[in-house]
């Protein structure tokens, strides 16, 4: 005697327990085994299905029985036997379409009904049933790629990958692996944002019950960057062994240096070398440790001094009270900007009420649609218009720690680490020879700024061996309040361009 017992919906034919149960029948020769349901609902429900399976488990040799009814061939047994299969196939599908409502009625409410998302937890809440809680285990790992790929740390959905593979707290699939899909469904994804949709169910994006690990701005970032909007330059050839590749280019023909490992009598070797044809250093190869280490070289005399920070302390402190100050009246430009969005969305409700052509109805709707987001973003913005996100000290501490000495985080290994560097350092590719070096490099604001001391001198610590960089003339004007030569509007750019990248 056998027992089979299946988890699996009875409108399918293909069931893990029902297979074996055939395979069962076919085995024993003899044949006449018979096969016991309780009810004809435990062997399918649909009329197709049970049909099907009558007649497989009869080729198979089996004897179909059940307490509850008596299996004929005279018609009145089959009428009987198929509105019981009918009713099986009614109820199924009953309880489908009471199981859709009460989901779909919940994420109307704002509820996520399904599987919970990595970085997340349903927990019980009184009054409100199942809800979304963050998973602090996975959740801040979560958080960093999905705010590294809006900000430009990470260049590609590859990268995003490559940090979540490597990151010990994230969970991966059965392989041990982080598939591309799965980043693509996590960028994609408004959960992460704290809201919730249901497109196949008619339930547009709306304000979730449950905590964002990322703002909607931030997400709206990430979906510009997926369509191509405002897409951060690619540079896919850059990688683990060859991190300035794609970076470094050739001091004659400015064309970047591409790379290769090199194989000899005793090990493999690696180097940077021009592919640009024509030009006189085709082909000529450069040690790896030659190029990187005057890279790294280079990197050390990124260093301001530590007497221009006081001078800097002070400039940020004074920027930041002025955006303090400006954002009552920020508040106030948005709160104007959400009215006149609410009235142009009724405007377009009463002309979708009175219009009768389709496609004229679905273009009211889709402009409601992009409105509709349009006031979830301005409505984010408000709420973050009173505290800062963090306190002054702690800003200025992440922003300065990393301008006083950049190569504290190239020293990391980290890809990622190294290609933030190499944006926030330097405003253009490096250029380098073979014979002379690197030429002066471009220095991203920031740097150009911290590099000038108040009378105009040029403060950036200097190695020996490189060539001196080109200081531009200064402004005579000062500022009072700092002592400085900079201008209000170079302290406004040095703040963007500090601050905002903490």
């Amino acid at each position: 005697m056998q027992t089979f017992k299946d988890d699996v919906s009875g409108k399918l034919t293909q069931r893990p327990a029902m297979k074996a149960m055939l395979a069962f029948l076919k085995s024993r020769r003899s044949g006449g085994t018979v096969v016991i349901i309780d009810d004809v609902s435990r062997l399918a429900r649909g009329i197709a299905a049970h049909l099907e399976l009558r007649a497989s488990i009869a080729k198979a040799g089996g004897i179909l029985e059940s307490p509850s009814i008596e299996f004929g061939d005279d018609s009145d047994s089959q009428l009987v036997e198929h509105l019981l299969a009918s009713v099986s196939q009614h109820q199924r599908q009953k309880n489908g379409e009471q199981t859709k409502n009460r989901m779909r009625a919940r994420i109307l409410n704002g509820y996520w009904v399904f599987k919970a998302p990595s970085g997340y937890l349903y927990q019980r809440v009184s009054g409100q049933g199942r809800v979304l809680i963050r998973d602090d285990k996975v959740s801040c790992v979560i958080e960093e790629a999905l705010e590294g790929f809006a900000s430009g740390r990470f260049d590609t959905q590859a990268d995003v990958a490559r940090f979540l593979q490597d990151h010990p707290l994230y969970t991966k699939d059965a392989s041990g692996l982080v598939r591309r899909q799965r980043v693509a469904d996590l960028l994609r994804s408004p959960v992460y944002a704290g809201y919730v949709e249901a497109p196949d169910w008619g339930v547009s994006l709306r304000k979730g019950q449950h905590e964002g690990l990322i703002g909607f701005e931030v997400f709206q970032k990430n979906q510009d960057r997926l369509n191509g909007v405002n897409r951060t330059p690619k540079r896919s050839n850059l990688n683990e062994g060859f991190p300035l590749r794609g970076y470094v280019c050739c001091a004659v023909c400015e064309t970047p240096y591409t790379s290769c490992w090199s194989t000899g009598s005793h090990g493999r070797y690696p180097y940077y070398l021009c592919q640009k044809r024509g030009c006189e250093m085709y082909g000529k190869s450069i040690r790896r440790d030659d190029l990187e280490g005057a890279f790294e070289a280079l990197l050390l005399t990124v260093k301001p001094s530590a007497s221009l920070f006081k001078v800097a302390r002070a400039m940020f402190e004074e920027l930041w009270d002025r955006r303090m100050s400006q954002g009552k009246v920020q508040a106030k430009a948005l709160a104007s900007q959400l009215a006149k969005i609410e009235k142009q969305v009724a405007q377009l409700l009463e002309r979708v009420m009175d219009a009768r052509v389709p496609t004229v109805i679905a273009a009211y709707e889709n402009k409601i649609e992009a409105l509709e987001k349009s006031k979830l973003l301005i409505c984010e913005k408000l709420g973050s218009q009173g505290a800062p996100k963090s306190t002054f000290e702690k800003s200025l501490e992440r922003a300065m720690e990393f301008l006083s000495n950049p190569w504290n985080l190239w020293s990391s290994g980290r890809l990622e680490d190294r290609r933030t560097v190499l944006k926030l350092v330097f405003a253009k590719p490096l250029y380098y020879n073979k014979n002379t070096g690197y030429r002066t490099a471009d220095l991203s604001l920031p740097f150009k700024m911290l590099g000038q001391n108040i009378h105009g001198e040029n403060l950036m610590v200097r190695s020996r061996g490189l060539e001196p960089p080109r200081v531009a003339p200064q402004r005579p004007q000062r500022c009072a309040s700092t002592n400085s030569a900079m201008t209000a509007y170079d302290k406004t750019l040095l703040l963007k361009g500090i601050l905002n990248r903490e």
